[in-house]
């Protein structure tokens, strides 16, 4: 257990809308179901609320942003500071010809079909990430040939001072899996579709749907892909290559399906599946002379 912020916090901070909760237990989180405690959760009303928080937030204490826990493995020991978590009131949705407004805590996969809905395209790759809005925006995902950065037009985003914050796409500094923007929380973003017919995008979703099924575990407890691809390489035919399909670790393991992703069997540590990946990185290594760059965002303290 981790002392108590929570009390001084909501005393400092009489306007606070939203919930704030001490010592949370963040497994049930994250995919990989795994991990200590955050030592406080915030979970804001709405931007306005958010706003205030981190304006009245001592700078000195330190907070880290969970999405929909899909692509972050939570250390054993947990979060020190505060654990932002956006909730209903980041889940707006419209559309204003073929273009989206959508908020940061909405799931890609819930845009792609809202986008069949109305005939609006371009949005169909999104069925194969999961995850979503904001953390998308902050990691330029893609999946199938396409990424965030091919439909983005603008966000808008609170800093750690409270103040809102407006980016154009220039602003952003995407690479791939990598956005240039630190020290924001995104809050809602603007996407660009094309025209499209409804009977096809359903079709391009469906297709994409299988391919997932197909190719990688996603009935399982996992955090997607596990390192990025370095260039001109497949990290999952690096990762086979190297003898890995399959290695075990405690409880964890090198999916069988699809090497790029490790998996929690059912009682493995987030320490068995930090582990299992930097073995995965040395055998590489060894083999193909390339270091694998960790794509799953590892937050927290070890565990003494």
């Amino acid at each position: 257990m981790f002392e108590d912020i929570v009390t001084p916090l909501s005393l400092s901070m009489p306007e606070l809308r939203g919930s704030l909760i001490a010592n949370v237990e963040l497994a049930p989180w994250t995919w990989f179901k795994t991990g200590g405690l955050a030592q406080a959760v915030f979970t804001p009303a709405d931007a306005e609320d958010l706003s205030y928080f981190l304006s009245h937030l001592d700078p000195d204490v330190p907070i880290f942003i969970l999405g929909q826990g899909s692509n972050v493995l939570v250390r054993d020991g947990g979060i020190e500071g505060v654990v932002i978590a956006l909730g209903p009131g980041f889940n707006d949705m419209s559309f204003q010809g073929e273009i989206a407004t959508i908020g940061a805590a909405s799931l890609g996969v819930k845009l792609a079909s809202a986008g069949m809905m109305v005939s609006v395209a371009g949005f169909s790759f999104l069925r194969g990430i999961p995850g979503g809005i904001g953390g998308a925006l902050r990691m330029n995902a893609g999946a199938f040939g396409s990424e965030i950065k091919d439909i983005f037009v603008s966000c808008e985003g609170i800093d750690r001072q409270g103040d809102l914050r407006t980016f154009a796409l220039d602003d952003m500094g995407y690479t791939y899996r990598h956005c240039g923007v630190e020290g924001v929380i995104f809050t809602r973003a603007k996407l660009r579709g094309k025209p499209g017919d409804q009977e096809q995008i359903r079709k391009e979703m469906a297709e994409i749907a299988e391919a997932r099924q197909a190719t990688q575990p996603v009935n399982t407890r996992t955090g997607g892909s596990t390192f990025k691809n370095p260039a001109g390489r497949k990290a999952w035919e690096l990762i086979d290559h190297a003898g890995c399909r399959g290695l075990v670790m405690g409880d964890a393991q090198v999916s069988e399906l699809h090497c790029n992703f490790l998996v929690n069997r059912g009682h493995a540590t987030a320490a068995d599946l930090e582990n299992l990946g930097e073995e995965v990185r040395r055998r590489v290594l060894g083999a193909s002379g390339i270091l694998l760059e960790w794509e799953i965002e590892r937050v927290g303290r070890h565990k003494n």
